[in-house]
């Protein structure tokens, strides 16, 4: 009788709300932990929920009784997930409810857009361009040897204020792309190829094609394939690795209040033949790096890891997240912190951090190694993950500040199932 009263009362709730007649999917508590959260990403897998293209959902989150609309997308998978943001700040120890419904599907702005263009792939949130992914071949400078050519890689990557903080072809490295991750002494079967200083003309990385393209209100992004081809192998080129990146900017302020991007890349690694391939150990390769923008020099950049570590002492140690912020002649500071997922390969990951003095000018250029001191063997028939989640932002953040938007990228809110 007191469970009936209850439903009820529930039943007219939701009608005074203009939510009646409607199917409850699933119920949901959103717990915080012992991490404060702000504007946080939140996933939950919908394994035992039907989805069907003619299936729509409303979602609400549950406050002081009275239920409020709430932005969501549901990504497609073998296990579909339902993603939303945790809006606000939640304290330490807090849990929050939402609830699912079945009904006529809410209007919410795609504010994170993904436009594929003849050249590139463009991540925006509004009317502001976060990044730009080049699948088209670009070129080198003039007189330039044309072995430089690449595809598949960032650039360029800007600030919410519009400052770009990648480079590429600069005449020091002409292999250095914006933000890009070949590997560099790759050990297939009885020779080794170099992926990454393409001056040795024994391999290169190169765009292959779209698998999807995604816009949302909660996140926008891409899936796209990209292969290692080998010079050196039996045939002219020859495919030796395959790669995915998922790439997607979520739709967050992150700073509560200082406006900034929070980006995901994650890399899925696979051999392409029928034998085991050897990342060899080696200072630099893989992970994910960096070519800063020329603007940034020794006299007016900083670098700062997780550990405490400066740019005169970072290179070669590990760090769970790495800050890099230098200043523009027109426009102010800004910044990027690149983390690395606890579930990485040789977490905290070991970094390359060029020193002060590098080209005289002291250029910034970083990246996380994880095959640094340490080999990788890949073997057929396996699909390999690394994880990283970049903050782009203008002006400064602190320690503490990147310390929280580690935790919640390694330890997301804990979300579970509240029984009816």
């Amino acid at each position: 009788m007191k469970r009936s009263l209850i439903s009820l009362f529930i039943v007219l709730s939701l009608s005074l709300q203009g939510v009646s007649q409607k199917t409850e999917i699933i119920h949901l508590s959103v717990g915080s932990g012992n991490i404060e959260r702000i504007n946080s990403p939140v996933s939950f897998g919908l394994e035992n929920v039907s989805i069907s293209d003619t299936l729509s959902f409303q979602l609400f989150e549950k406050i002081n009784g009275k239920l409020v609309k709430k932005a969501f997308q549901i990504e497609p998978g073998y296990i579909p997930q339902l993603w939303w943001i945790l809006d606000g700040t939640t304290t330490p120890g807090k849990s929050r409810e939402y609830i699912l419904f079945k009904d006529a599907p809410q209007k919410f702005e795609n504010k994170i857009t993904s436009t594929v263009t003849p050249a590139s792939i463009i991540l925006r949130n509004g009317n502001s361009d976060i990044l730009h992914y080049q699948t088209a071949v670009m070129y080198p400078p003039a007189k330039v040897d044309t072995v430089y050519k690449r595809s598949g890689f960032i650039h360029p990557l800007m600030t919410p204020s519009g400052n770009i903080l990648t480079r590429v072809s600069p005449p020091d490295h002409y292999h250095h792309v914006g933000i890009w991750n070949p590997w560099t002494r790759v050990k297939i079967d009885n020779h080794v190829t170099d992926f990454w200083n393409l001056n040795e003309k024994q391999g290169t990385v190169r765009f292959a094609g779209i698998n999807s393209t995604v816009s949302g209100p909660v996140f926008g992004g891409f899936s796209v394939r990209q292969e290692h081809i080998d010079f050196q192998g039996k045939k002219a080129e020859e495919l030796a690795i395959n790669e995915v990146w998922d790439v997607r900017a979520w739709n967050v302020e992150p700073l509560a209040g200082q406006k900034a991007w929070l980006v995901d890349l994650t890399t899925f690694l696979s051999v392409a033949g029928d034998s085991t391939i050897v990342f060899e150990a080696y200072r630099y390769g893989g992970g994910i790096g960096i070519r800063a923008n020329e603007e940034w020099t020794k006299d007016n950049s900083t670098v700062l890891t997780s550990e405490g570590k400066i740019r005169k002492d970072a290179d070669g140690t590990r760090a769970r997240w790495t800050d890099l912020n230098g200043a523009f002649k027109n426009n102010g500071q800004s910044g990027i912190v690149f983390f690395s997922h606890p579930s990485n390969r040789e977490h905290p990951e070991p970094m390359r951090v060029w020193p002060e003095n590098m080209n005289n000018r002291g250029d910034v250029y970083f990246e996380f190694c994880p095959i640094r001191y340490k080999e990788w063997k890949l073997d057929p028939g396996t699909v390999y993950r690394l994880k990283y989640r970049m903050l782009v932002y203008d002006g400064k953040i602190n320690k503490e500040t990147a310390d929280r938007i580690w935790n919640d990228f390694a330890y997301p809110p804990v979300v579970k199932v509240i029984s009816k």
